[in-house]
């Protein structure tokens, strides 16, 4: 039988395992599902629907 010979680790390699290692701590803190680290500041003046966020102008 013929050996097979390891396949040298590329830098694709590297950066698939540095991702993926960073996504499981993530979930670890975080729990599962998706999390944005950057929301953009909503103004008092944006339209909602929601009850919470209607003021009253009487």
């Amino acid at each position: 039988m013929k050996k097979k010979r390891k396949k040298a680790s590329t830098l694709d390699d590297y950066v698939k395992a540095a991702k993926r290692g960073s996504r499981q701590a993530e979930q670890e803190l975080l729990g599962p599902g998706f999390h944005s680290f950057h929301k953009v500041h909503q103004s008092k003046k944006t339209y909602t629907r929601k009850e919470k966020h209607k003021r009253d102008f009487t």
